[in-house]
């Protein structure tokens, strides 16, 4: 009965390679329907979206340079891939004219293969997926942080007597704090954030990286410099954190860009890592957080991480955690040598 079943699947396996088709419409052509499937049948957001439409264009122009535009997908080989792969590695960014970083170079490999991907699902005959192997650089996972010390040293910068400073230093306390990315704390709404007297806890559900919803958490110390915050607002605009020198009718919702400017302002004034980034403060909300002892299900959670993987780049101090409990506790320090 297995050996019925093996063969039965083999023919499946060979009929639907009989089924795939060479479609004549060379590369750029599909791409329109490649972002409509990532709509309907992916579910991404329009912004995930975007980055996929950014990202695939790099591709599309690397083929128009090498007069390849018209290459069908069944055209397109390894040796293509290949080349491209050494494209990017060579590749300069735009804005700061250094080579792209490898997590960089793989997120045009990673659209590279969901286009792939959407050939395969259509019955489209071209390359696997799986012939796109991603750029690997072990230095680029290690996770950068602020510890305790200077994270108030960081807090401590902004000057908190005029309104842009008292703003500034909420933002990093709220970094902190909910380990929000910079992203969803930009979407903040002020209607958002219901402080009543004496309140010590404050939960805000909000809409994450694709989508998901997750609940995060402001604590005492992050309150107590949101309402001081707050009680200067006496504008009508409904951002949370706004731009006090916009230009008039324009949106004053701070970008995620400003604050990246403004922070690296403050780092530098801080004596801090040239490193220290946003991003570098969620990542120090999490380290902070497995510290304590919080599990890595439960700070997947709080990321708001869809899969696990992506949080265990955190293992380094859950690592640390676990020798030092072994060191503590195990029995065999109690064994003579």
């Amino acid at each position: 009965m297995d050996f019925d079943y093996i063969i039965s699947t083999s023919l499946l396996i060979k009929t639907k390679i009989v089924f795939m088709e060479k479609n004549q419409k060379p590369i750029p052509a599909h791409i329109n329907n490649f972002l409509d499937w990532l709509d309907i049948e992916k579910g991404l957001s329009s912004k995930s979206q975007e980055s996929y439409c950014r990202f695939i264009k790099k591709f599309l122009d690397w083929l128009k340079v090498r007069k390849l535009e018209n290459l069908k997908p069944h055209e397109l080989s390894s040796d293509h891939i290949w080349q491209y792969r050494v494209f990017l590695s060579r590749h300069s960014s735009t804005s700061k004219k250094m080579p792209l970083k490898k997590s960089t170079q793989n997120y045009y490999l990673i659209a590279l293969r969901s286009l792939l991907n959407y050939f395969a699902n259509r019955d489209i005959l071209s390359l696997p997926a799986e012939k796109i192997k991603l750029a690997h650089d072990k230095d680029e996972r290690q996770v950068r942080f602020l510890n305790l010390e200077k994270l108030e040293k960081l807090f401590s910068v902004p000057d908190i007597n005029k309104i842009q400073g008292l703003r500034d230093r909420t933002i990093f306390e709220a970094f902190f704090s909910t380990g929000m990315r910079i992203s969803e704390l930009t979407s903040l709404n002020k209607e958002q954030v219901k402080i009543s007297p004496g309140i010590k806890e404050l939960e805000l559900a909000i809409t994450g990286k694709g989508g998901r919803v997750r609940t995060v958490y402001f604590s005492e110390r992050a309150i107590h410099w949101l309402k001081k915050y707050l009680d200067t607002r006496k504008d009508n605009d409904k951002a949370l954190f706004i731009n006090y020198r916009s230009k008039k009718g324009a949106s004053r919702r701070l970008t995620p860009r400003y604050i990246e400017k403004i922070m690296k302002t403050y780092v530098m004034l801080a004596g801090l890592p040239i490193f220290t980034t946003p991003h570098v403060m969620r990542h120090s909300f999490a380290t902070d957080l497995l510290s304590q002892g919080v599990d890595i299900r439960t700070l997947q959670e709080f990321l708001g991480h869809k899969n696990i993987s992506a949080t265990q780049i955190y293992t380094h101090v859950t690592n640390k955690r676990l020798r030092e409990i072994h060191r503590k506790f195990h029995s065999g320090r109690k064994l003579t040598i």
